[in-house]
């Protein structure tokens, strides 16, 4: 494909939506008072790039190996209707292709910095409490855990801790992260190091948001090490520690030194994932539109311009009700939403504005869809929470025809 046809399908791709479901483009929705604007190359911050509409450069196929070609077809398969990567897609192809906890050409004691610092961002103990120890393990100083525990100033670290930590406490703890801390990060990790270590960062924030929600604790014999700002919940199973009955599991060979499964058995997220169904599942008992509001609050609770407005539009084609997208579009009460809507959007705030689930929460989820259906739930929530990070980290801007939807405090 040559670059000309490339940009012009990337910057061209709000025509194919519009072909898909004209009336829903560029359209400004009562819940943002008529304040949005469609955002021109010109009014573009300074440090993204007119060409992908984000702070990474558009990438050209011509110029990869191999392996990053079929990356980069699968992205564009991905994102369909432009033809060329987009959004999270079009993000991931500039990371380094490995498996970035394990083989980061950073090394491990940043990489568990990286998710230590997630941990702390979304107050989850579990998450904390494993890979601090795994931390320690690989050589990361105690005393630069105990300023990301305590969340103090970073003063005395060094350049690269630095700004792994700072990511977090921007991207997860503030949803915006400025082009300040962008470019010292850039300067100190390159761009595929800061790619991988923001991918990283990321996938801990969907680990952790699939944690909280059912509550998973640590075994009884082991110390939990975050302090925490609530009591979480005592409704856990006593063997699996968390919200969901224990599934045992077929044994597994041992893995390598340092590439062992860390959760305790019985608990984590390997445990969390025996519960799930598939993704079809899920469409057939759930559908579409009930789908389409879990992916919206999501976006809504970090702030997520981009996931949003393209979510929205596709949550209009599946028939979600305009009042309910103004619900959460503006926070607004829950009065008269019905009972399976009300129960995705009052998991969603708790679980991504309060980083817990009460009990009563997810009791009343638990009765209206079931284990499976509500576990499944969750992973499309945590999922949209791993995308949100990625999008905010490298600021990604809407289609150069597309209005903004969500009003972002």
């Amino acid at each position: 494909m040559r670059l000309a046809q490339v940009l012009a399908g990337l910057l061209l791709v709000s025509a194919s939506v519009a072909a898909f479901e004209p009336n829903l483009l560029a359209q400004v929705p009562s819940g943002t008072n008529g304040s949005a604007v469609v955002e021109s190359q010109a009014t573009l911050p300074k440090d993204v790039s007119p060409d992908s509409r984000s702070r990474l450069p558009l990438v050209k196929r011509e110029a990869l190996d191999e392996r990053g070609k079929k990356a980069y077809d699968d992205a564009a398969a991905s994102s369909p209707g432009s033809g060329v990567p987009q959004g999270v897609a079009a993000i991931k192809l500039h990371g380094s292709g490995v498996d970035i906890r394990w083989a980061s050409p950073l090394g491990r004691r940043l990489t568990e910095l990286a998710i230590v610092a997630a941990a702390r961002e979304c107050d989850q103990p579990y998450e904390w409490s494993l890979h601090e120890m795994e931390a320690v393990a690989v050589g990361l100083d105690p005393a630069v855990i105990d300023l990301v525990r305590h969340r103090k100033p970073l003063t005395g670290v060094g350049e690269r801790e630095t700004v792994i930590v700072q990511l977090d406490r921007e991207i997860i703890g503030k949803h915006k992260l400025s082009s300040e801390t962008y470019a010292r990060a850039l300067k100190a990790l390159g761009e595929s190091g800061l790619v991988d270590i923001v991918s990283l960062e990321a996938q801990y924030a969907g680990t952790a948001a699939r944690l909280t929600a059912f509550n998973q604790q640590m075994p009884p014999q082991m110390k939990q090490f975050l302090p925490l700002p609530f009591t979480p919940p005592d409704d856990i199973h006593p063997d699996s520690r968390s919200r969901l009955p224990l599934i045992k599991s077929a044994p597994q060979a041992p893995a390598a030194l340092y590439g062992r499964e860390l959760a305790p058995t019985g608990t984590g997220p390997a445990a969390i994932r025996l519960h799930q169904g598939e993704r079809k599942s899920l469409e057939a008992h759930v559908g579409p539109r009930l789908m389409a509001l879990a992916i919206l609050v999501t976006a809504c609770e970090h702030d997520q311009q981009y996931d949003w407005t393209m979510n929205e539009l596709t949550a209009r084609k599946d028939g979600l009700d305009p009042m309910l997208i103004d619900t959460v579009r503006d926070r607004k009460p829950l009065t008269g939403a019905g009972e399976k809507e009300a129960a995705i959007i009052e998991l969603g705030r708790e679980l991504f504005g309060k980083h817990m689930v009460t009990a009563e929460t997810y009791a009343r989820a638990l009765k209206i869809f079931g284990e499976t259906d509500l576990v499944d739930l969750v992973d499309l929530m945590a999922e949209h929470a791993t995308n949100a990070a990625l999008l905010t980290a490298f600021d990604q801007r809407l289609p150069a025809a597309q209005k903004p939807l969500l009003p972002i405090p």
